[in-house]
């Protein structure tokens, strides 16, 4: 074991945060834990320490366990002891590197956490250390206020392995008779440290999902886990603020285009939080919603029909009319899509990616860049104006529309008129904004009324106007997302009932359109809001990747209830790992008899996972977007969303997100009046 070793260059520029590493590699395991050896898990934290060493500038604080000295004992102390020196404004990084295991999930409680009815480990010297005690471990240093990071290079599914010398190794151990994983309780750990809630306090990059194996095999000279080495392939060319998003999204599309079926994963997803800080730490920025990346079907963009780009299939790379992506850099358009250069054209979308053909220009495959739509085949919604009193206002509205796209072109997510043409069918979603006295108020074509009384007295009102009808437009297509084909339709269920689990509201949501009810308690002065589970139920026979979107009627779309995460066949997962869901009325909305508020719970689920950051919307602040009225300063369509894990054994999966399915449950939310609605 090494300890607190010193950086050769520390002394050249010293700086106030320290980074704490605890890096484990087993290779050689006790012969009543593992007959055979693996091969590369010390090449790899070899590696990952010399990463560190010549990266980081200021102090760094190492642990190295390796083989017979990573006991689960050394482990934690490791964790409490060393990484546990971490205080806040430092980062603290955990890298595993062996096997891994699983047990069959016991309790009720295990059952609510743990969607795939499993319990993951990894397989220390002497046995396993299980994520209900490794999790809070983690979170009791994050806690502490550090930037905390875990990777893990372990599978946590097993099959068939192969260990025949030279060829691809599994990094998965059955579990031993007489291992058993830990009681529950083991989570009063997180409590006792003033730790954060369950998964909520660090950023894990695993090597693949949990129904997957992950793989050691040579690499570069070397034995390396095909994850360590692309990763650390990612971290070497990147640049010191690249999140973890953006470098996870780099190691997938390498570890791709070494084998089919690993597919490493990246949590938590929510877009702005962790994932989307510097992979040691800094502060958060906001993600593009996509990705440009080099793969093994050569140059994609993880953004798919699963996204509502379904309509592009047919799409073809000379064609000027076709979608098209253009590079961003931080959020703003790096060049204009007009000016030939850094644009992408759509060649075939795929449920969960789209492949592109570089149009004029030759990216780096070792980079990854953020990219955002700049043509778009899709039907947009349709603006229909009606300003009989204020001609002006007209020709601002036209004049914004013109120039709120990337690179100050027309946003290709909303055109004016009052229906389609020759080229674009009859749009589904479709806006009316009537003007009068200064002021715009915008309905849907139901008539509802979606945004009341919009200043609109200028130019810069009008940017804000459209501002929020893009929004509103990304909102509904959220909403009305379906692929009604699926053979996954109707295999997935999303249940809302009380907290002893019988069925609560007004009746059920006959194919997802129905509303339920659901109703205060008390009185006034007293008033209590309803307390619920909400449960997914997979009864297919695959495990899926469910994200569940709560669609609010302030027009956000947000993944708080749920983490993204495969719920196994014949399984159930639980919002909120089965805590209570609050249903309330939102911050400013008094709670008087009569209020009420709206959300549609969607769920998609696919056979693998896909990129969520598209999927996540701030509510709509009408105002708020004249912070960003210069159409050149977002360069991603002007959508205000949001300031991809294991190595396993089994059928390769293919290298895209399968098939998929939406089911939506539309609730309300009421204080009732005194006849009792």
């Amino acid at each position: 074991m090494e300890d607190d070793e010193p950086n050769p260059r520390r002394a050249r520029a010293p700086r106030t945060r320290t980074v704490h590493a605890l890096l484990v590699g087993i290779d050689e395991y006790r012969p009543s834990v593992a007959a055979h050896p693996l091969r590369g898990c010390l090449n790899d934290i070899a590696a990952a320490r010399t990463w560190l060493e010549s990266r980081i500038d200021g102090p760094l604080s190492l642990r190295v366990l390796r083989n017979g000295e990573a006991t689960a004992a050394a482990v934690r102390e490791g964790m409490t002891e060393h990484l546990g020196r971490a205080a806040a404004g430092d980062s603290a990084l955990f890298w595993f590197s062996g096997h891994g295991t699983r047990f069959a999930a016991r309790s009720a409680e295990e059952l609510m956490k743990e969607g795939t009815g499993d319990c993951q480990a990894i397989v220390c010297a002497d046995g396993p250390l299980a994520d209900v005690e490794l999790g809070p471990l983690l979170e009791s240093v994050a806690g502490r206020g550090a930037h905390t990071t875990a990777v893990m290079d372990c599978c946590f599914s097993g099959g068939t392995t192969r260990e025949d010398g030279d060829g691809p190794t599994a990094r998965f151990l059955p579990p031993a008779p007489g291992w058993r994983p830990p009681e529950p309780s083991a989570r009063a750990l997180a409590a006792a440290a003033g730790a954060l809630p369950y998964g909520g306090g660090y950023v894990t990059l695993a090597a693949g999902t949990v129904e997957q194996l992950v793989y050691e095999h040579d690499l570069g000279g070397r034995r390396h886990g095909m994850f360590s080495y692309a990763l650390l392939e990612a971290l070497a060319a990147a640049g010191p603020t690249a999140t973890s998003r953006e470098i996870l999204s780099a190691a997938h599309c390498r570890v791709q285009i070494l084998r089919h079926g690993q597919d490493p994963v990246l949590i938590p997803h929510e877009s702005g939080g962790l994932a989307d800080r510097p992979f040691l730490g800094g502060a958060a920025r906001a993600p593009s919603p996509q990705l440009l990346r080099h793969g093994r079907d050569g140059w994609e963009v993880d953004h798919g029909s699963l996204h509502g780009l379904s309509a592009w299939a047919d799409a073809r790379p000379a064609d000027q009319d076709a979608a098209s992506f253009v590079v961003t850099s931080g959020g703003v358009a790096a060049e204009k899509p007009d000016s030939g250069t850094r644009v992408v054209r759509v060649r075939e979308v795929r449920p969960d990616r789209t492949l592109v053909t570089p149009a004029d220009w030759a990216p780096d495959p070792a980079r990854v860049y953020p990219v955002a739509l700049a043509t778009l085949a899709l039907p947009p919604a349709r603006l229909l104006v009606d300003a009989p009193h204020d001609p002006g206002a007209e020709e601002w509205l036209l004049s914004a529309l013109a120039t709120a796209g990337p690179g100050g072109g027309p946003t290709p997510l909303l055109r004016a008129g009052p229906g389609p043409d020759h080229r674009h069918p009859e749009p589904l979603i479709r806006f009316h904004a009537v003007v009068r006295d200064g002021r715009a108020q915008v309905t849907h074509r139901d008539g509802g009324v979606v945004v009341p009384g919009l200043p609109l007295a200028d130019r810069a009102d009008a940017y804000a106007v459209v501002d929020s009808l893009i929004h509103l437009t990304r909102w509904y297509q959220l909403h009305g997302l379906r692929n009604p084909r699926s053979p996954l339709e109707g295999r997935v269920q999303v249940e809302v009932c009380g907290l002893d689990g019988t069925p609560v509201g007004a009746g059920p949501a006959p194919y997802g359109t129905a509303e339920q009810v659901f109703r205060y308690g008390g009185g006034p002065g007293d008033w209590h809001e309803p307390l619920v589970q909400i449960r997914i139920h997979n009864r297919s026979r695959l495990p899926l990747w469910c994200v569940l979107l709560d669609l609010t009627d302030s027009h956000g779309a947000s993944l708080g209830l749920y983490e993204p995460d495969f719920i196994g066949a014949g399984r159930t997962g639980y919002a909120l790992r089965g805590d209570p869901v609050r249903l309330s009325l939102p911050p400013g909305r008094m709670v008087r008899p009569g209020a009420y508020v709206r959300d549609w719970l969607k769920l998609i689920v696919a056979e693998n996972e896909f990129n969520t950051v598209p999927f996540q919307l701030d509510p709509l602040i009408p105002g708020a977007a004249r912070n960003r009225l210069d159409p050149a300063a977002d360069g991603v369509l002007r959508l205000a969303a949001p300031a991809r894990t294991h190595r396993d054994a089994g059928p390769a999966r293919p290298p895209w997100a399968g098939e998929w399915s939406t089911r939506t449950v539309a609730l309300r939310t009421v204080v009732p009046t005194a006849s009792g609605r």
